[in-house]
């Protein structure tokens, strides 16, 4: 009986030792707190949007506890910044215990009014830290910009975007039927969560080398640059007609872009050219008995599909590379560029084929599937001087090489320009005497002149 007295005793007296110790406070003014970051930066937000959260993490590295006895924002209030300190919303609090050698989290937001500015601007503040009679701070600084905020809106009649605000596309932005968008270089079209572009009209896209017009989501932290699935993505509908898109980024949606139905005019339904698909959910172009020209395009990191075309229709694919890589975040089981007859027993329809100087490359066994699959409907096709990675040894003909490694330069980095010793370096068929050879395939992605035999794929090596 008395061993377990002793032994209820010095538990006794252990657990008072220890609830002790979390009691007592330092106030020697030697003590410190240690920060996670000396700054709190916000990357551009848009004015009324709001940021996510960022995390500051206190910690004492002291024996002993500190009692902060004053945190709060510098601007009280009114400050554009707002935190949150073990779990409630505040601008200032009191009394806040760190035992020794523990920490805590403090969180940070910022929402920032309009202003009439166009340039991007700093919003700064900071927060106070008071313990042991001496004060600490943490600077707060965000990038704000205004923008153009288009929420639930139909384009009726011919209308031009330029470059001086971003437009934020807040569900859902439709161009109606004989009605044109054009989009000037630089511009930046952004979207709000499940946002889409519907195009019954026209688009007209017309981005340059050095000003491409982007397409992405409206949360442009760090965090988010490569998320996937942000917005819906753009959607031609069967009854637009004439669309372009020339040196356009395309990103982090869940369908790149939908093209539905053919053409109803002499031009094309679609001309996709100069432009950069990457980081969607599903698929990176998605086309239902369509007809889609594309011309030096880059598309990569898709969850499904980098190009599905069913349904038939019409295809003219000439100096593009379709890199199937994708983040840890996708098992892709499905080739990378997938061309199909049929959609179901009651639609089929006849598919024609133009593929010539492409790459189509990527991890899988067959990166590059035709299917045929309805006995109503003809295939023709046309496959020249393209590498393709397939287990259909029939293409092997026309100058196509099969299952070779293009030699990107870092296919982990996603930078697919070639290394100088690649294998499709001067296997490009002569384009010159293309009926667009003079306004798009004379040049490469990057604007460097095409010299033919040319290099496979977007990228020039000269």
């Amino acid at each position: 009986m008395s061993s377990k007295l002793s032994i209820l005793g010095l538990l006794f007296i252990l657990f008072f030792a220890a609830c002790n110790k979390d009691e007592d406070l330092t106030l020697e003014l030697d003590a410190k707190l240690d920060f996670s970051t000396d700054s709190v930066l916000f990357d551009t937000v848009f004015t009324s949007i709001g940021s996510s959260s960022r995390r500051l993490k206190i910690s004492n590295p002291n024996g002993q506890a500190i009692n902060l006895n004053n945190i709060k924002l510098s601007g009280g209030n009114s400050s554009a910044f707002s935190l949150n300190i073990n779990g409630q919303p505040v601008a200032e609090t009191n009394d806040i215990k760190i035992n020794g050698n523990d920490s805590i989290n403090v969180f940070v937001k910022v929402n920032i009014n309009p202003t009439t500015e166009s340039l991007p601007f700093i919003v700064q503040d900071s927060i106070l830290f008071y313990f042991n009679g001496k004060k600490q701070s943490i600077p707060l600084v965000a990038y704000g910009q205004n923008a153009n905020f288009v929420t639930n809106t139909t384009i009726t009649e011919n209308t031009i975007w330029n470059s001086k605000l971003p437009y934020i596309i807040y569900n859902s932005l439709t161009v109606a039927e004989n009605a044109t968008l054009i989009i000037n270089p630089g511009s930046k079209i952004l979207f709000h969560g499940n946002s889409t572009l519907s195009v019954k009209g026209t688009l007209k896209v017309n981005g340059s080398k050095t000003d491409s017009v982007l397409f992405a989501s409206d949360r442009l932290e760090k965090l988010y640059q490569n998320e996937t699935g942000q917005w819906n993505g753009i959607h031609l509908y069967p009854e637009s007609k004439n669309s372009t898109i020339n040196y356009a980024i395309i990103k982090n949606a869940t369908a790149g872009i939908t093209l539905d139905g053919r053409s109803t005019t002499t031009k094309p339904k679609l001309l996709l050219t100069n432009s950069v698909i990457k980081n969607m959910e599903v698929v990176g172009f998605l086309g239902y008995e369509t007809e889609l020209i594309a011309f030096n395009n880059l598309f990569f990191n898709c969850g499904q599909y980098l190009l599905y075309g069913a349904g038939g229709g019409t295809y003219n694919l000439k100096q593009n590379t379709f890199a199937g890589y994708n983040d840890n975040k996708f098992a892709r089981k499905t080739a990378s560029v997938y061309l199909s007859d049929y959609i179901s027993d009651t639609q089929s329809s006849n598919l024609n084929l133009v593929l010539i100087n492409n790459i189509v490359y990527g991890k899988l066994l067959d990166e590059f599937l035709i299917d045929k699959k309805s006995a109503s409907t003809s295939l023709t096709s046309t496959l020249k001087n393209n590498l393709f990675k397939t287990t259909n040894y029939s293409y092997n003909n026309n100058g196509n090489i099969l299952n070779t490694d293009p030699h990107f330069i870092s296919s982990e980095k996603y930078i697919f320009k070639l290394e100088k010793n690649s294998i499709v370096n001067n296997k490009g068929q002569n384009l010159s005497s293309d009926a667009y050879f003079g306004d798009f395939l004379n040049k490469d992605l990057k604007n460097n002149s095409r010299l033919f035999p040319s290099e496979l794929g977007c990228y020039e090596n000269n």
